[in-house]
């Protein structure tokens, strides 16, 4: 089957709505069954059917937008007028939603997260670089006897610093794992 065959429609898209419209009327139900066995012209259709011109007319040109019905062939009236034959356009309609709800398409909405994530650790890491530098170099302008004191009072601070940045990356990581997992384990049960 050729992808020509298929009319695929979002949900939330102004064609839908159109379409919807077109296809619960009577009478365009009536016409598309009409044209299921044959084409013809709107004079053809509306004397078969037993329906005004105009009516046929404006229909017609519904389910033409709607993609339902297509005009392949015309022919010249007595008057010159070109005169349309209408034709089924054998499409199979699916609606489905703007956004699939597929595990690809999940995983792309955590990628943001992990960057966040990522951004906040670094970020957080070289704050705690550059203020520990600051405070180092203020203490080598100190006293020797003061600087010994105050590296020694700093470090344990600098590396409190440092664990809670390796922190708050794993618990994030691992917390965007645990998601991941979840979703995966969704998508298996729905299958």
């Amino acid at each position: 089957m050729s992808k020509n065959n298929f009319l695929l429609v979002d949900l939330n898209e102004a064609k839908t709505k159109k379409l919807a419209e077109t296809i619960t009327s009577d009478t365009s139900r009536k016409i598309l069954n009409y044209l299921t066995e044959k084409e013809g012209a709107e004079s053809i259709i509306a004397k078969e059917l037993d329906l005004p011109l105009p009516t046929v007319h404006y229909h017609l040109q519904k389910l033409q937008e709607a993609g339902l019905v297509t005009i392949e062939e015309f022919h010249y009236s007595t008057k010159g007028r070109e005169v349309n034959h209408y034709k089924l356009a054998n499409k199979y309609i699916i609606i489905a939603p703007k956004k699939v709800a597929g595990l690809k398409q999940k995983l792309r909405g955590i990628l943001p997260v992990g960057l966040i994530i990522l951004g906040i650790s670094a970020l957080w890491g070289w704050m705690s670089r550059t203020t520990t530098s600051i405070a180092t170099k203020s203490a080598e302008m100190a006293a020797v006897p003061m600087l010994e004191q105050n590296i020694v009072m700093m470090q344990p601070a600098q590396y409190a610093d440092q664990y809670s940045v390796l922190w708050f990356l794993a618990g994030g990581l691992f917390t965007l794992l645990i998601y991941v997992l979840i979703i995966v384990m969704q998508e298996k049960v729905k299958r």
